[in-house]
């Protein structure tokens, strides 16, 4: 799991990266100009199905790969079918995570772009030789909003990445058939204040959404501070947010991935509500070694059932101490149920 020392360790970095780049709390830095012919152009790529008709057989037949031999009767977590173009449970999403301007909050950002897709690639065949069933999506999560240590102008604690950068990941996961996430850290501000700046980008049928309680700052800590909480009433703003848009423009379901390593860190779980238009998934966040990451799964994603899980393996955190290693498609395979969202950071 993560600490505080390291969440202020790897903050203080990032802020320190940032300084020459950006002014604190910046309004998606003004003046910039977002090239909506481009966006336009790389919206029509990965994820989005024209078909009308969602295969029920096919469905079934997924969500009972996914469940891996689990008997518990918690899963599948009873819900209507999706709207058609849903990716999950056909694919598994293979994503690379991180920010543009810091080398220290993820492979997205800490490798040069040709090496960082080639990358991903790599981790997509070693999933495919592990199941050669497996479809695979890949995926670029960019965090576009990240907590801060400083109050910044607003007194937020946030900051906002410019467009520009969001522009340059859609261009990087153009090159992959690939899909994006828009990662919010809202610190002291609100998921109903930021979500909205992004709607623009969520009405691209390949851009989707993750959200960080641990970011989520309701009491009178500062990020690092403390582990923040979203409540069932927060993720439920979100998928209410996001079924609007698919509905309003016609779009395939919208995926919510939701970080969580702690019991506290999501609260009133039964409470979340599933839709056509959304999928959620619930995302072990947690790091350090094999038996310790499996342990976080079984307790705070396995044993509250959501709709979907998802699984973090981070190239440094989790091999830091003697003798740690990175798990294996294969061990993450034999999980019950199968993650069908992998996040690499």
């Amino acid at each position: 799991m993560k600490s505080p020392l390291l969440i202020l360790s790897t903050i203080a970095l990032f802020m320190s990266s940032l300084a020459s780049c950006l002014s604190q709390d910046s309004a998606h830095a003004e003046g910039i100009i977002v090239d909506t012919t481009g966006i336009q152009r790389v919206s029509e790529f990965a994820g989005y199905s024209a078909s009308t008709i969602l295969d029920t057989t096919l469905f079934n037949e997924r969500m009972e790969h996914m469940l891996n031999g689990d008997s518990s009767g918690n899963w599948p977590v009873k819900a209507a079918y999706p709207l058609a173009g849903a990716i999950l449970p056909f694919k598994t999403v293979i994503a690379f995570y991180g920010n543009l301007y810091s080398k220290q909050m993820g492979i997205l950002g800490e490798l040069p772009r040709k090496q960082m897709l080639e990358k991903l690639k790599g981790e997509m065949a070693k999933w495919k030789k592990a199941d050669s069933t497996l479809e695979l999506q890949p995926a670029l999560h960019y965090i576009a909003v990240t907590a801060q240590l400083s109050p910044g102008k607003g007194g937020k604690y946030r900051l906002r990445m410019p467009f520009h950068q969001i522009d340059s990941v859609l261009s990087m996961a153009s090159e992959i058939d690939g899909i994006v996430f828009l990662d919010i850290q809202v610190g002291k501000s609100t998921i109903q204040q930021e979500l909205p700046e992004f709607e623009k980008y969520l009405k691209l049928p390949n851009v989707h959404i993750g959200i960080d309680p641990e970011f989520a700052m309701k009491s009178a800590h500062v990020p690092g501070q403390a582990v923040g909480v979203y409540d069932a009433a927060d993720i439920n703003f979100v998928s209410n947010y996001l079924a609007k848009i698919v509905k309003e423009n016609n779009l395939p379901p919208k995926i919510l991935v939701v970080h969580r390593f702690t019991q506290g860190g999501v609260t009133n779980y039964k409470n979340i509500k599933t839709m056509p238009e959304v999928q959620i998934v619930m995302h072990m966040d947690g790091w350090g070694q094999p038996a310790r990451k499996i342990s976080t799964y079984q307790n705070f994603i396995y044993r509250e059932p959501v709709q979907f899980t998802g699984f973090k393996l981070f190239y440094k955190n989790d091999v830091i101490r003697s003798k740690a290693r990175l798990m294996t498609p294969e061990e993450l395979l034999m999980l019950k149920p199968r993650p069908v969202y992998i996040q690499y950071q």
